[in-house]
């Protein structure tokens, strides 16, 4: 019995559904009525945004790698899409179109800066964001103008049936992609064999170039199309719209299991992580605990997290 129940608890995608629940039913009991059908619902809408950006997040770190330039992405797609859509339903195509294209622009230039210049992923990325910072404080001149169109804030900001919105949907289509993805395909195996060993797995016959480039263009491409979502959700852009979801991503994916040295994990934890920490935020925010308070339990979780992780792939 104790074997089996060791190599269960091994499974550290069980183990956050586990957490989850667990979160759920103590959240219900602090809080009653936590668990409204209503509530829930709000709940999974703020996750889905979250979840979806982690995709590209999720990918990165299995390679051993990171994307710390995800959250300027997000608020720089966020702009171009609202100004763009200017309140219109046929402007959504392009605004979609233009910040797909700018997600392809910034992964190039990560995937060049990591694989082929060889830059650390946590200094290019962190680089290639601050840059875009400072593009898109530029291009609004600190006031950023437009709104998202009607049909993308029913998507995105709206319940059907009081139960699941558009976004959730959305999000669930992409969730199993990723997954098929990830256990599916050769694509995803070679993903892995990168994290576990990148020198071996050239030597085995992988192109490794390949794969890493990849991670960072659609990690760039998902945090393009994340913030184009984020405006139907909005129902305008701003600033700081982006801000967090560097460590947000980061917190979803290492709480899901996915080890930070890469090359353990999967999308699938990643789906209770980010709705682990959406909760922890909405239930923080409901016992008063200020924004500064929020970042200091999530930044404890990623750091415990990481301990852990680190040292199971080196056991």
């Amino acid at each position: 019995m104790k074997k089996l129940c060791s190599k269960y608890l091994e499974n550290s995608q069980i183990v956050v559904y586990l957490i989850l629940i667990l979160l759920l039913v103590l959240a219900q009991i602090l809080s009653p009525g936590y668990l409204n059908p209503t509530h829930m619902a709000g709940i999974l809408r703020l996750a889905s945004f979250m979840g979806i950006a982690a995709i590209g997040q999720n990918l990165t770190i299995l390679t051993g790698g990171i994307d710390l330039s995800i959250a300027n992405t997000i608020t720089f797609a966020n702009v171009i899409a609202a100004q763009i859509m200017m309140g219109r339903d046929s402007s959504m195509l392009p605004a979609l179109l233009a910040v797909i294209v700018m997600g392809i622009v910034v992964g190039l230039i990560n995937g060049t800066g990591v694989y082929w210049l060889k830059i650390p992923p946590f200094i290019m990325t962190l680089g290639v964001g601050t840059v875009i910072q400072g593009i898109f404080l530029i291009y609004t001149k600190g006031a950023p103008k437009g709104n998202a169109a009607p049909l993308l804030r029913s998507i995105c900001g709206q319940s059907m049936y009081g139960i699941v919105s558009g976004i959730v949907l959305i999000w669930a289509v992409l969730a199993v992609i990723a997954i098929v993805l990830l256990h599916k395909t050769p694509y995803g195996r070679k993903l892995y064999s990168v994290g576990i060993n990148e020198e071996a797995s050239r030597f085995s016959g992988i192109n490794t170039g390949r794969v890493t480039f990849s991670v960072y263009l659609i990690s760039a491409v998902i945090a393009a199309v994340s913030g184009f979502l984020l405006v139907g959700y909005t129902g305008t852009s701003f600033l700081d719209v982006g801000t967090s979801y560097n460590t947000k991503t980061i917190a979803a994916v290492v709480i899901g299991g996915t080890a930070i040295t890469g090359g353990k994990g999967g999308y699938l934890g990643t789906i209770a992580g980010a709705v682990i920490m959406t909760i922890l935020d909405d239930f923080l925010t409901i016992v008063s605990i200020p924004d500064a308070g929020r970042q200091v339990v999530q930044g404890i979780i990623i750091i415990l997290l990481v301990l852990v992780y680190s040292r199971e792939k080196k056991k």
